[in-house]
Parts: structure tokens; C-alpha cells; sequence
């Protein structure tokens, strides 16, 4: 069965694929959650306009994605300001969206939180810390911000 993928499914493809399936696995798998749709001959050539479009908009997104970076890395004074207990520890933690909403008080770009990345976890003291930011697929960026007590 040959199918259109409309989401992104582990081990077979992206959407705007056109895939191979098994029938069962199509018709009932992928077909009723919507996860793909029938390979006609007018979908097909809707997909392909699609892709040349989604192209020349990552091309666009990625000369953005170099402008944010270089705003990043030339903006100073990023701070969060918390409630804090006498020896430093913060109430609570500061996280992603924190972040982001500083570099915007900040004079920076505004930053998707989702973005942001605090993999080695959020920040439970006053101090100065750095965080990496995923602008694009291959672009990333990196902001530096103090936690100061409020």
C-alpha cells in the first residue's frame, strides 16, 4: 500500500514521504489516526510543490536562525531575578520560559521555550550560568544569564 505521510513516524519517514506499507499496518494503523493519507497522482504532485516550498522557507528560517545567534552572543545583562532564601537557594527554580522572557527584558529576540535547552537541569541557586538554544536544525546558540536574588 502506498502511502503519504502527514506526521513524523519512527523507522519510516517524515511527512511528505511517500511510502511502502504493509495493507493491515496502513489501513489500520496509520490511515484512521491520520498519520497518512492515500498516494494518488494529484497528491503527489501536491507533495512535491509542498517540499519545493518547505525548502526555500528553511532557507529563509536558517539565515534568521544566524541573525538570533549572532543577537545572542552580542546581548549582555540577561538576568533572572527570583525569590531566594538567605543562603542563595532559590524557591523553586528557574526554567526555560524564565529564560526566555529575560533575554526578551533583555532587549533579545523572543525564544521559543521548547528551544531552550536545560538537559543538565534547572537552576536551583544564584550564580551565573549558560544554556544552549536551538535555532534551526544545524544552528545553535548559546545564551549566558545570572540568577540574582529579588
Amino acid at each position: 500500500m502506498k502511502l503519504i505521510l502527514t506526521a513524523a513516524i519512527d523507522n519510516l519517514g517524515v511527512p511528505g514521504d511517500i511510502v511502502e506499507v504493509k495493507a493491515g499496518y496502513g489501513r489500520n494503523y496509520l490511515l484512521p489516526r491520520g498519520y497518512a493519507v492515500p498516494a494518488t497522482r494529484g497528491a503527489e504532485k501536491q507533495v512535491q510543490d509542498l517540499k519545493r516550498a518547505q525548502e526555500a522557507r528553511a532557507i529563509r528560517d536558517a539565515d534568521r536562525a544566524r541573525e538570533v545567534k549572532e543577537q545572542l552572543a552580542n546581548l549582555e545583562g540577561v538576568s533572572v531575578a527570583v525569590r531566594t532564601a538567605n543562603n542563595g537557594k532559590l524557591f523553586g527554580s528557574v526554567k526555560p520560559n524564565d529564560v526566555a522572557q529575560a533575554v526578551v527584558a533583555a532587549g533579545g529576540p523572543e525564544l521559543d521555550k521548547h528551544s531552550i535547552d536545560m538537559t543538565k537541569g534547572f537552576v536551583k541557586s544564584t550564580g551565573k550560568y549558560s544554556v544552549d538554544v536551538k535555532l534551526h536544525e544545524d544552528i545553535h546558540g548559546t545564551i549566558n544569564f545570572e540568577v540574582v536574588s529579588q
